[in-house]
Order: structure tokens, then C-alpha cells, then sequence
């Protein structure tokens, strides 16, 4: 048994079905918006997930392309399925575009970080420091906000149906004191026991491997069952790019292979975890 798919993936299954059938029906976007007397610029953004399709736009859609009856209903009644809100709805002043809604959906979720603890993995007083830290003017109500809109997201891995999660880390994560020695202790034995459940693997990068195949940027390449494609996310200083090209996803796929080739074996890395964190639980003379 798996998750109820999204509303974020039902709107890409839908476009990649509309696509599909418009080619399928050998017309152009051109055509498509021409008949429609609607923008090209709409027809491709439909098609690309990029925005949402109302029940009728996929009624006459369905009878431009000469889609009827089972198939036309089919498609309609995904068009209401992808115009549900998620859960983090409630949360968008925090989270823009469809990361959340995909992330809730994948089959598999497979992380690099080489500055911080993923998302999924920290406290909520480690989350705190960070956000505290990149947004230093940001007033504590809204930080409030940010925290608990992380750790609605942390229950993906405690669901009945979670995605397998990988994350490979830096060690120099597992050293920088975010928050303060305290915060970092109970972030540290955080990472221990998470990594004890089935679905979880944890591994970390170790200084001495030296140059490194994640060493442009963080990524998480979130994977899908057919016949969803699988997309890259590309984290930057203000925001993230979603590649989904199948060539750009074979290239961090292979950039995750070598990363946890060359990373600690998974309970080397828990080992290694424990191991700062009993430093850090020694109180300074």
C-alpha cells in the first residue's frame, strides 16, 4: 500500500497525459491555443505543471485532441484531484512552488548537504538557529512559523507509507556548532535515532576524501513511480531549481553514486555521529 499521490504530482501526471495526447493528435501548442483563443504561453505552462487546469479547460482540451467518453471523464475527474490543497497549503506564507507537494509524494527521496542537516532530519531548535542565521531580520513570530512548518513536514518519515531517504552529509555539518553546543548535542543524538529506523540511511563524507562530487551544491533527487518522472532539486542562496530533463536526473544520480561510494559505510557514519556528540555532552573545564 502507498500514499495517496498529491495534489502537486496529479497536476504533472495530468500535464504529462495532455501533453501526450496533444502530440498524439499531431498539433502544435500554436494550434492548441489558437483553437482555444487562449495564449501559447497557457497551453505550454498547462503542460509543463507550472499551473493548475480547470475542469473545463480539460473538457475542451479532451474534445480538441478527439478524447471521449472513459478517458475524457478520467482526466476531468484528475483535474479536480489536482486542484486540492495539501496540507501545506496552510503554510504558504513559508513554502513556495511545488517542493512540499512532490517531496510528500515521492517514492524515494535521495539528499546531498555539505552546509547543514536536511530539513527532514533537524530539531526544532537547530531549525531555529539556521533560520535564524540566513534570515537575521525576520521577526520571531514568522520564525515560529518557519519551525513548525518544518516539523509538519518531518512526519513524512514517521508515516505509515514513508519514502526511502538516503541522505549523504558533510562532515563538517556534523562539526559546526549551529545553535550552541546544547542545540547541536540534541541535533547530533537526532541523527542517531533516525537513523535506526528501516527506511533511513545515513552517511557521512569525511574530510579526508578531499575534492568531492557534490562540491557545487546541495541537491535532492526525489523519485517517483511510473509514470511520474523523477525530479532534481537544486538548492541555491535564495531559492532551488527543479530540473526534471531525464539527462539532468542520470547526472545527479550518478553524482549521488559516487558521493555515497566515497562517504562512510551507513553505521560507520552513525558511529562517527555518536562519537561528536559524546564530545560535545562533556562539559568544558
Amino acid at each position: 500500500m502507498t500514499r495517496a499521490p498529491s495534489p502537486t504530482v496529479r497536476r504533472r501526471r495530468l500535464a504529462a497525459e495532455l501533453r501526450r495526447f496533444r502530440e498524439a493528435a499531431e498539433l502544435t501548442i500554436d494550434e492548441v491555443a489558437d483553437r482555444l483563443e487562449c495564449s501559447a504561453s497557457k497551453v505550454s505552462r498547462i503542460e509543463t505543471g507550472h499551473v493548475g487546469v480547470t475542469p473545463r479547460d480539460v473538457r475542451d482540451m479532451a474534445e480538441l485532441y478527439g478524447i471521449v467518453d472513459d478517458r475524457r471523464d478520467a482526466l476531468v475527474q484528475l483535474a479536480r484531484e489536482a486542484r486540492q490543497k495539501g496540507w501545506w497549503h496552510a503554510y504558504n506564507e513559508v513554502f513556495t512552488g511545488a517542493f512540499v507537494g512532490l517531496e510528500a509524494d515521492a517514492a524515494s527521496l535521495h539528499a546531498f548537504q555539505a552546509l547543514l542537516v536536511p530539513g527532514l532530519l533537524q530539531t526544532a531548535a537547530y531549525s531555529r538557529a539556521v533560520l535564524r542565521a540566513v534570515r537575521p531580520d525576520s521577526p520571531p513570530a514568522e520564525l515560529d512559523r518557519r519551525v513548525e512548518a518544518r516539523m509538519t513536514r518531518q512526519k513524512l518519515l514517521v508515516d505509515p507509507h514513508p519514502p526511502e531517504y538516503w541522505a549523504v552529509i558533510d562532515e563538517a555539518v556534523l562539526h559546526r556548532l549551529t545553535g550552541g553546543r546544547d542545540v547541536m548535542y540534541e541535533q547530533l543524538r537526532k541523527l542517531v535515532d533516525i537513523a535506526q529506523l528501516p527506511h533511513v540511511t545515513l552517511q557521512v563524507l569525511p574530510f579526508e576524501i578531499g575534492a568531492h562530487a557534490g562540491m557545487e551544491s546541495p541537491f535532492l533527487i526525489m523519485g517517483f513511480p511510473d509514470p511520474d518522472p523523477d525530479v532534481v532539486y537544486v538548492e541555491n542562496a535564495t531559492s532551488g531549481v527543479y530540473l526534471e530533463n531525464s539527462a539532468d536526473v542520470r547526472k545527479h544520480s550518478l553524482l549521488f553514486d559516487h558521493l555515497r561510494a566515497a562517504a562512510l559505510r551507513p553505521d560507520d557514519s552513525v558511529g562517527l555521529v555518536q562519537r561528536i556528540a559524546e564530545r560535545l555532552a562533556v562539559i568544558p573545564e
